[in-house]
């Protein structure tokens, strides 16, 4: 549940500005890509040459998030970490009487796990002022660096106050990376390919979770010390991103919002690559400080301009489209797979491995989901995805209500409980086809610029802060609601949906500074935007 290198840009100048151009993918390109999807791997397991750099780069906000989340849901069913720190826990799991839905009930150890994502919700309300300030690619160095000092502080940790000021770090290094890696990817990325590009860091990030489960499933087995390794590995990933984030141009949209010009022109170039025409580059650059020079006219208040009448679609899918994507469930199952599959009957070590098995799903989906995204279009993939995420959290809750029982007294069949793992696959394979690549898709390219980078922070805050509620309370929702707790995830599904179906427009190969022309032709939109020209599209779709 998030480049390193600059991507040549053929329908617009470097993703912020539409117009002609070749729609060649370049070497910087690749790398920028590559470098700021290196930032997901730092998400699953805090993770990455040239190409692998860039990809973590670029990817950051994935690849951070990915580590982390996917390393927190090992780590907190591990037997020598729950005796150093959350010995409680250790003891409801040794008992035969306790309740399977509240084995992993409790305040301290909730408070570990969010901690992580009330500091990323904070990072997130400034991220997008120092990202347009200080540049997209120094916001991913900069996550790279606190990345690594939380890293080392947890794992030199010998209480919970350790363990949670270290998770604080993280939690900030991922409100960075979060904000500045979609952006970097959408203003670096050619529009025909802009949704495979941005989709890397979905890729990332779930590349992080497997990298996590691998390293928790060899860390079980270490009587003492396998929760330092588990927690200490995350330095591998912030590594990548900040050499990454230091060998990477910055985007060109970017160095003209802060008049660097003659920089802006050098990066496009980069990116253009070596047989870029000069008077295509110039062109594209035009387009650039068009768009900069239009959001310097409205140099403050950002976010009081997204409460403007013309701001309205904007803000509403800032803000519900985050929300929907937290509400898919699939935060939590990220974050609580092993404990999920621990639940319903299998070892600490099965469940990890369960969970791996759950990640090479997602990394295959998100993949499958990056080449079809920008033919088939991003409502077709929210729509199917959805679909498939409905049914398997109804047969979830069939399953658990049946089998384990209103009291969680009762043990699950084997085969039942291989039937939930299977579910869990199928559930995230749709997932990581639709609302995990394309929550960061739809957001990093639908916002004009003037409001772009105060928008990707409404909505990170605002994911951080219902990652935090669900992250804090969904171990007692599952020891209260018992399985009634997919039941409530369903009916979110199916609001989501239905605003899928009549709200969201058609983005696929429309150059980013031509939205507005999306929004004008909308049915329901084009009452509070002004009429735009259209742009054509950079290439065949």
């Amino acid at each position: 549940m998030s480049g390193g290198g600059s991507i040549a840009n053929d329908g617009e100048a470097a993703a912020a500005a539409g117009g002609g151009g070749r729609g060649e993918v370049t070497f910087t390109v690749v790398m920028s890509c590559l470098t700021a999807g290196a930032g997901g791997l730092l998400l699953g397991y805090d993770i990455g040459v040239t190409v692998v750099m860039s990809c973590l780069t670029a990817g950051a906000g994935g690849l951070l998030l990915g580590y982390d989340i996917g390393v927190t849901g090992g780590v907190t069913q591990m037997e020598s970490f729950l005796q150093a720190f959350f010995p409680e826990v250790l003891r409801k799991m040794s008992s035969s009487k306790q309740d399977a839905y509240c084995i992993f009930d409790s305040q301290v150890l909730n408070a570990f796990v969010s901690s992580f994502y009330l500091s990323t919700m904070v990072a997130s309300l400034v991220a997008g002022h120092l990202t347009k300030t200080l540049g997209r690619r120094n916001s991913l160095l900069i996550a790279g660096v606190l990345f690594f000092a939380g890293t080392l502080l947890n794992l030199a940790a010998v209480n919970i106050s350790m363990l949670i000021i270290g998770r604080i770090l993280l939690g900030v290094a991922v409100g960075f990376s979060s904000l500045a890696a979609p952006v970097y990817l959408a203003e670096i990325s050619p529009a025909r390919w802009r949704g495979a590009f941005t989709s890397s860091i979905g890729f990332f990030a779930n590349f992080g979770f497997l990298m996590a489960d691998m390293i928790n499933y060899r860390a079980t087995t270490m009587a003492s010390w396998g929760w330092r390794l588990s927690l200490g590995a995350g330095i591998v990933p912030a590594i990548i991103v900040i050499v990454g984030a230091a060998s990477i141009p910055d985007t060109p949209n970017s160095l003209a919002l802060r008049g660097r010009l003659d920089e802006a022109r050098d990066s496009l170039r980069r990116i253009r690559g070596a047989g870029a025409a000069a008077a295509d580059v110039d062109a594209e650059l035009k387009d650039i400080v068009r768009a900069a020079e239009e959001d310097t006219r409205y140099e403050s208040g950002a976010l009081r301009r997204l409460l403007r009448r013309e701001y309205r679609p904007h803000l509403v899918m800032a803000v519900l489209i985050t929300v929907f994507y937290e509400m898919t469930g699939g935060v939590v199952v990220g974050i609580f797979t092993p404990l999920l599959f621990y639940t319903v009957g299998f070892t600490s070590q099965k469940a990890i491995l369960g969970s791996i098995i759950t990640d090479v799903v997602s990394i295959s989906s998100v993949a499958v989901a990056a080449v079809v995204v920008d033919c088939r279009g991003r409502r077709t993939l929210f729509m199917v995805g959805v679909a498939v995420l409905i049914l398997c959290q109804v047969a979830m809750a069939w399953i658990f209500g049946a089998e384990l029982g209103t009291d969680g007294g009762r043990a699950m069949p084997r085969g039942y409980a291989v039937a939930v793992v299977a579910l869990v696959c199928t559930y995230a394979a749709g997932l990581c086809v639709s609302w995990v690549p394309l929550s960061s898709v739809v957001t990093s390219e639908i916002f004009p610029l003037e409001v772009r980078s105060a928008a990707l922070g409404l909505g990170g805050a605002i994911s951080s802060a219902l990652t935090f509620m669900q992250s804090q309370s969904f171990l007692e929702m599952l020891c209260s609601f018992k399985y009634g707790a997919f039941a409530y995830y369903t009916g979110w599904l199916v609001v989501m949906t239905a605003f899928v179906a009549v709200f969201l427009p058609e983005t696929k190969g429309v150059p980013i500074e031509s939205m507005g022309a999306v929004w004008a032709q909308h049915w329901y939109w084009r009452r509070f935007v002004q009429p735009a020209p259209a742009k054509q599209a950079d290439g065949p779709e």
